[in-house]
C-alpha cells in the first residue's frame, strides 16, 4: 500500500513532500475542527448502484460502459449526469430525460440495500467523538437518505447537505460551504473526504483540506492525504487526536 501525501505550504498552494508519506499531518491535526463526508463511493457502496444503472442507460443506447465512460458521470449530480450522458450519446436535448431514468433506476437499485465501505462506521464513530461531523453529497435528498440509512450510518449525522438543497451542487463550492456554516466551524479548519474529481473540486473551491479515497484508478487527484480505504489504520489515529486545540 502506497500513501502519498500533498501539504498546504504557508503561502497557499499544494506542494509535495515525500517525507510526509503516510503521515495524516497533512490533514492539519490538532486544529481540524469538524469533518464533512461525500457519501456515494466514500461511506456506502452506492456507487455501485450508480454504475448498474448506467450501464444499463449506456446499453440501451448500444454503447459499452466502461472505467472511461464512468468517469463521465461520477461525482456528479443527477442533472450534470444526464447532461454529459445526452452529449455523449449525440443527443444534445435529452439531458432531462436522461437524468429522470438515472433517478428510477438508482432508486430500484438502492431498493435493493447498500452497505457502508470498509472502515466507514469506525471513521465516521471516531471522527464525531471529537468534533462535528456532516455528510454533504451530489445525490437528491431522496437517494442520500436511502444510502445512509440502507448502510446503517444515517443516526451518526446530525446533518446532511444533498445536491438538491443548494443553489449549485458540486464541483460549485455550496455543499462544503453549506455544511461548514451549518456545523459552525470555518473550511479552513475543515476536513473534508472525497472519492471523485467532482467532489475534490468543490471541496477545494470551498476552503478544505480534502483526504481521498478513489473510487476509479487513473490520473493522481488533487489531496492532501491519499489511501486506499477508510480503514487505514493511521485514519483511526487521526480521527483520535481531532479536537479544537490551535494550531501554532
Amino acid at each position: 500500500m502506497i500513501i502519498s501525501l500533498l501539504r498546504r505550504s504557508p503561502s497557499g498552494p499544494l506542494v509535495r513532500h515525500p517525507e510526509a508519506e503516510g503521515d495524516t499531518r497533512a490533514l492539519a491535526t490538532p486544529g481540524t475542527e469538524a469533518v464533512v463526508f461525500d457519501c456515494d463511493g466514500l461511506l456506502v457502496n452506492a456507487e455501485d448502484c450508480w454504475t448498474v444503472a448506467e450501464t444499463a442507460i449506456f446499453a440501451a443506447h448500444g454503447r459499452p460502459f466502461g472505467p472511461a465512460q464512468k468517469a463521465l458521470v461520477i461525482g456528479r449530480s443527477l442533472e450534470a449526469a444526464g447532461e454529459a450522458m445526452a452529449q455523449y450519446f449525440e443527443r444534445p436535448t435529452a439531458g432531462a430525460e436522461l437524468a429522470a431514468e438515472l433517478l428510477e433506476r438508482v432508486r430500484g437499485e438502492l431498493a435493493r440495500g447498500a452497505t457502508a465501505l470498509e472502515g466507514a462506521v469506525e471513521l465516521v464513530r471516531a471522527c464525531r467523538a471529537r468534533v462535528p461531523v456532516a455528510v454533504a453529497s451530489n445525490s437528491p435528498r431522496e437517494l442520500l437518505d436511502t444510502a445512509l440509512g440502507s448502510a446503517g450510518l444515517l443516526d451518526y449525522f446530525t446533518c446532511s447537505f444533498a445536491a438538491d438543497e443548494v443553489p449549485f451542487p458540486k464541483p460549485a463550492p455550496d455543499l462544503y460551504l453549506t455544511a461548514c456554516a451549518a456545523l459552525g466551524v470555518a473550511p479552513e479548519r475543515s476536513v473534508a473526504f472525497e472519492d471523485s474529481a467532482t467532489g475534490i473540486a468543490s471541496a477545494r473551491a470551498a476552503g478544505l483540506y480534502v483526504a481521498v479515497v478513489p473510487s476509479l484508478p487513473g490520473p493522481d487527484l488533487d489531496h492532501d492525504w491519499l489511501g486506499a480505504t477508510l480503514a487505514e489504520p493511521e485514519l483511526l489515529d487521526w480521527a483520535g487526536g481531532l479536537g479544537r486545540a490551535s494550531v501554532r
